[in-house]
């Protein structure tokens, strides 16, 4: 397994985590570990290449930079796992995000956060409010219930590339969510457990603004998606 799995990490000023979380990789699982430094001002990149990580940079944008860390994957790697850098994603679970993939049982899986253990306070109301909306639109123009938009998840590489990724954005998980139902993918959605990032400030806000933000956002990527499906 080890010799096909890239992990992707985007990273904006999250030097009191990248380095633990980079270098708690499971090394025997994975090909390499890829930072994408999104603009940091705070010495991310150089705590992450430490740690062992390959670090590349990338403009500004969540979607961004997930496109420039696909795009500088290792050509051999066919599964890539998508994570955050900010510590909050247990690394006990990426065996269970990679394994349907390379056993072919599935060709995208997503860890849920709503569906696993979670420390108090590691999800905002705005986020859980964003993953209910996605999840009952996606129920009822696709027939396919997500129930979180997490980041922390696992694709065929060749089924990533079919999905002509455009959003630069935070928009970008759920576009690849969509794209994954509309191109009949086998999506497996696991439980995982999610813990309070070690440190740095979240960037979103647990706010009502934030709330009313996330659900634009998410009718925005929405509409786009489908029209372009259409």
């Amino acid at each position: 397994m080890s010799s096909y799995v890239s992990v992707i990490i985007p990273a904006l000023n999250e030097a009191e985590s990248i380095g633990l979380v980079v270098s708690s990789m499971p090394w025997e699982l994975i090909d390499e570990c890829i930072v994408v430094d999104n603009g940091s001002t705070d010495g991310t990149d150089e705590i992450a290449a430490a740690a062992g990580a390959r670090v590349i940079k990338s403009p500004r944008g969540y979607g961004a930079a997930m496109q420039a860390g696909v795009n500088a994957a290792l050509s051999s790697s066919t599964i890539l796992l998508c994570m955050d850098g900010d510590g909050s994603d247990c690394i006990h679970d990426m065996s269970r995000l990679i394994g349907p993939i390379a056993r072919n049982e599935a060709d995208f899986v997503i860890g849920s956060r709503v569906r696993g253990q979670r420390d108090p306070g590691s999800m905002l109301t705005s986020q859980l409010f964003a993953a209910f909306l996605m999840g009952w639109l996606t129920k009822i123009f696709y027939g396919f219930r997500y129930t979180d938009m997490g980041p922390f998840r696992a694709i065929r590489r060749g089924s990533l590339e079919q999905m002509q990724m455009s959003e630069m954005t935070y928009g970008w998980n759920l576009e690849m969510q969509l794209k994954a139902i509309q191109l009949n993918l086998r999506i497996i959605e696991i439980p995982v457990d999610y813990k309070r990032r070690i440190g740095g400030e979240s960037k979103v806000s647990g706010n009502l603004g934030a709330s009313v933000d996330a659900a634009r956002r998410i009718l925005g990527v929405f509409l786009r998606v489908r029209r372009g499906a259409q």
